[in-house]
């Protein structure tokens, strides 16, 4: 009976270690299951810390860098402010030199033109005393000869019949048999050679609008070559007159001098369109 309760108390204890020993290893078991979820748990928190942390960081960093952003584009358009300033500003330069230039030449051209009208009012005004002494020796001369023309046309009745027959005997002997063919200009002769008489005296004098008789004027022959004298000036008539001029035309006849084709000529104004007789000019 003694027994029986020591192997009871042993089965008793032997139940009772091994329901402890199952119990130990479901809370080990347990225990080993649970630690998974709480080990998994930190391990997602700190890979979602750790996701976060990078963004965190990124959203720290275009903090920092948005305003070297900003900066930068402010001092990008500033440069461009000044850039566009500088360029207008050398434009206005450039556009004032040009102007400063063209200014320049046009008061040079200015200057130019005033110096021209000037030299040339200088060379009118010597040119018109040239004239006007001009003007004033012939004047002296012609008053001269005008007054020795008296001394010389007083002739008297018979010298004077005497000088018209020796003249009409002259200028018959002058007469052309055809003009065309023995006339010959001045041009043909070589050019002309003698006295050319001032412009402002000749207009006054001379042209078509002067005109004269040859017939008692004071008349010579020199060289073959009948002379009169008119205005102060002598006139030799190089050429004959032509035939079909009248016999006594240097009587009747009206006749004038003009200079044309670098040269002198008198024209018969009953012929005025045809051509004119070659005469050379001298005191």
């Amino acid at each position: 009976m003694k027994r029986m309760k020591v192997i009871g108390a042993a089965v008793l204890l032997l139940l009772f270690a091994t329901t402890t020993l199952g119990y130990a290893k479901q809370e080990q078991k347990g225990d080993k299951q649970d630690r998974p979820e709480k080990q998994t748990e930190p391990s997602q928190q700190r890979g979602q810390q750790e996701q976060q942390k990078p963004a965190t960081q990124q959203h720290a960093q275009q903090q920092e860098q948005k305003p070297n952003t900003q900066q930068e584009q402010q001092n990008q358009n500033r440069q461009q402010v000044q850039h566009q300033q500088q360029d207008k500003n050398d434009q206005q330069h450039a556009q004032k030199q040009q102007q400063d230039q063209n200014r320049q030449q046009a008061q040079q051209q200015q200057q130019n033109k005033n110096n021209q009208q000037h030299a040339q009012q200088q060379q009118d005004q010597n040119r018109q005393q040239v004239r006007q002494q001009q003007q004033s020796n012939n004047n002296q001369q012609i008053t001269e000869r005008q007054a020795k023309q008296p001394v010389q046309q007083q002739r008297t009745q018979q010298q004077q019949i005497a000088q018209q027959g020796e003249q009409r005997g002259e200028w018959r002997q002058r007469r052309a048999h055809s003009f065309d063919t023995e006339h010959r200009t001045w041009q043909q002769r070589g050019g002309y050679n003698g006295y050319r008489i001032p412009d402002v005296y000749f207009s006054s004098y001379y042209g078509s609008g002067h005109s004269f008789r040859v017939y008692g004027l004071p008349f010579m022959e020199v060289g073959g070559f009948p002379r009169f004298q008119y205005g102060g000036y002598w006139f030799s008539v190089v050429d004959p007159y032509p035939e079909f001029w009248g016999d006594d035309w240097y009587q009747t006849d009206d006749v004038y001098v003009v200079y044309v084709d670098n040269g002198y000529y008198l024209f018969d104004s009953r012929y005025s369109s045809r051509p004119g007789v070659a005469i050379s000019i001298s005191f």
